[in-house]
């Protein structure tokens, strides 16, 4: 019953928005765009996209590993997010996985971070994404990890 309730009105709200456009004065209403050649386009910024197929710009989180969490950017603060490459400070939180990952604790290492290799996205062709991370460990780094490690991102 609530559902219905909810329905009716956005539904309601819908309709009179649609009749408050309509009575509008003809000196309200929008007037058309210029033609596409007349308007100057701006290069966006590239995007990273995350576990969701979401594109984000300058996002503070972001997970690297999306099966299972058990590896996340926390805390980006970043200095640089150009059409080349983006940088940031931040945190990697890691799950040591001990005695297996269920059971295992999370630690947090001081990384920079840097994207690169900027290409089209696959799932919408117009946007450019960042396809590489690399990051590179300020102090403490996991066990096993190297100071530097560079993955691909997904497309």
């Amino acid at each position: 019953m609530r559902s219905y309730a909810l329905w009716t009105a956005v539904t309601l709200c819908f309709a009179a928005s649609l009749a408050a456009a309509a009575g509008a004065p003809s000196s309200a209403r929008p007037t058309a765009a210029p033609a596409a050649d007349t308007v100057r386009q701006e290069p966006r910024s590239p995007v990273i996209v995350d576990c969701f197929w979401h594109a984000n710009v300058r996002p503070t989180d972001f997970m690297l590993a999306c099966g299972d969490g058990n590896s996340r950017l926390t805390s980006l603060h970043w200095s640089k997010w150009s059409t080349g490459s983006a940088s940031a400070e931040g945190v990697n939180v890691v799950n040591d996985c001990r005695p297996y990952c269920a059971a295992g604790k999370f630690h947090s290492y001081r990384v920079v971070v840097r994207l690169d290799r900027v290409k089209p996205w696959k799932k919408h062709p117009e946007v450019q994404h960042y396809s590489r991370i690399t990051l590179e460990y300020q102090g403490d780094r996991p066990d096993g990890f190297a100071r530097t490690v560079t993955y691909p991102l997904w497309d």
